[in-house]
């Protein structure tokens, strides 16, 4: 069934004008004093202005297109935003390049040659966001999501963002997986058509795409892969039975060695992605592929926003290894620069790749910190130049603060929690000084007074 457009069913001329003149002012001031006058909806006003204003940060390109239709807050809350939407979008279209299913149609003659049509689908679809950014990369998409009010939101925006190669199907993932009625529709589909909620998938599937909801019957969140709704473990064999390549998207706060454990190990996984975004762990995304040797290896991207570190799990040659090595460093006294890896780097666990790679060298086993004696380019993470270096005895202290009121503290294993270190150190938070304190690899307690490293140093 086609539906049209709800702008123009749900939102009166009335309410879109009020959301108009109102957009940018607070919400909650609006809730208690706005005079909605003849026709206008506050409710559903207040609900996209909302929506639009989180959206002005969260998903700028949305933001800037008229006619969105934003969805209840924990909607919004839960959906990806357009940084981590469009790494997904790549991370698509290097699987789709290199796995293109060899049961797919073929598309449009090029020249002498056919383009294999490639065909994405999304059975969790949600707000959208991933899918319309994956989307554009396919000949076709198929949108699939169990609650019909955000299947008719997902068809107006989908309209409004210019897509015309998807189809919206309400029904939720395992229905669709499982009943073979129906055939897919392929890129030749009528653009931007609802289809029956029997319809399904094919073998000649490119890319099956799942983001879990995270949240049981009563609201509480969940991490756990079995917990999440619906479960990938069950569904896995039909995923890969419908798609040569699947893609999941899972909680920052799981521990990948489990999820990979949990997904079928080496002969399924392909790839772990941690993806963190302004030094923020935002997903955990696996890649799983059936046929794929165990040989081959699990390949690790740590993403923080523009930074990309990969390296196969376990890999012997090169000893780019995610375990941690015995710590080989010396003095910090000896060294003049300090680094802190980035949230993605953090999470991996891979820091003797990082001391190969950069050469740097860790301050302890397990403070995660390294230093060096000369600046280091493109480090995966902050770097900052040491002005001070003491350890806890109360003289050292004296001296190496006395010209320090303001300061960020930064704790990486030691004994002593920031707050109650700062009362200690006796200084104000902020100013342009961080102080790190953490445990040598010969157990000494010490601080680190550093500055950040900017471009023009």
């Amino acid at each position: 069934m086609r539906t049209d457009t709800i702008c123009a069913v749900e939102v009166s001329p009335e309410t879109r004008e009020f959301i108009r003149m109102h957009r940018t002012d607070d919400v909650r001031d609006l809730a208690l004093h706005a005079k909605a006058g003849d026709g206008v909806d506050l409710p559903t006003a207040l609900e996209q202005i909302d929506g639009w204003q989180r959206a002005r940060v969260k998903l700028p390109d949305w933001a800037d297109r008229d006619g969105i239709i934003y969805p209840p807050h924990i909607s919004m809350e839960q959906c990806s935003s357009q940084t981590t939407a469009l790494y997904k979008a790549s991370v698509a279209r290097r699987l789709m390049d290199t796995t293109t299913d060899t049961h797919a149609d073929t598309g449009p003659a090029t020249g002498n040659a056919a383009v294999p049509a490639t065909t994405l689908i999304d059975l969790t679809g949600g707000f959208g966001v991933d899918f319309s950014y994956m989307a554009r990369s396919f000949s076709h998409g198929v949108y699939v999501e169990r609650q019909a009010n955000l299947c008719r939101i997902a068809e107006h925006n989908m309209a409004a963002l210019g897509l015309e190669n998807v189809t919206i199907v309400n029904a939720d993932a395992e229905s669709y997986l499982d009943d073979t009625s129906m055939a897919e529709p392929n890129a030749t589909a009528e653009p931007n058509a609802s289809a029956a909620p029997n319809a399904t998938t094919t073998p000649g599937s490119t890319l099956i795409f799942l983001d879990p909801a995270r949240r049981d019957a009563h609201g509480s969140r969940t991490y756990a892969i079995a917990d999440c709704a619906p479960d990938v473990i069950s569904l896995e064999s039909r995923l890969l039975d419908r798609a040569a390549t699947a893609m999941v998207k899972l909680s920052p706060m799981l521990d990948w060695h489990k999820a990979i454990q949990d997904l079928g190990g080496p002969g399924i996984v392909r790839e772990v992605h941690i993806v963190s975004a302004g030094n923020e762990c935002k997903e955990l995304l696996i890649v799983l592929q059936r046929s794929v040797s165990e040989q081959a290896g699990i390949r690790m991207y740590c993403v923080n926003d523009g930074d990309v570190i990969d390296y196969t799990i376990g890999e012997t040659e090169g000893n780019d290894v995610d375990q941690t090595n015995d710590v080989d460093t010396g003095a910090p006294a000896d060294c003049r620069y300090v680094y802190e890896p980035n949230a993605s780097i953090m999470k991996a666990g891979c820091f003797p790749l990082i001391e190969r790679r950069y050469g740097v060298r860790r301050i302890g086993p397990n403070s995660h910190l390294f230093v060096s004696a000369d600046p280091v380019d493109g480090f995966p993470g902050r770097g900052f130049a040491i002005i001070g270096t003491t350890g806890m005895n109360k003289r050292e202290l004296r001296a190496a603060l006395a010209d320090i009121t303001h300061a960020n503290i930064t704790v990486r294993n030691f004994p002593m929690p920031v707050a109650a270190l700062r009362r200690k150190l006796r200084v104000k938070d902020g100013g342009d000084i961080t102080i790190f304190a953490t445990t040598t690899a010969e157990g000494r307690h010490i601080l680190l007074i550093a500055k950040r490293i900017t471009s023009s140093d």
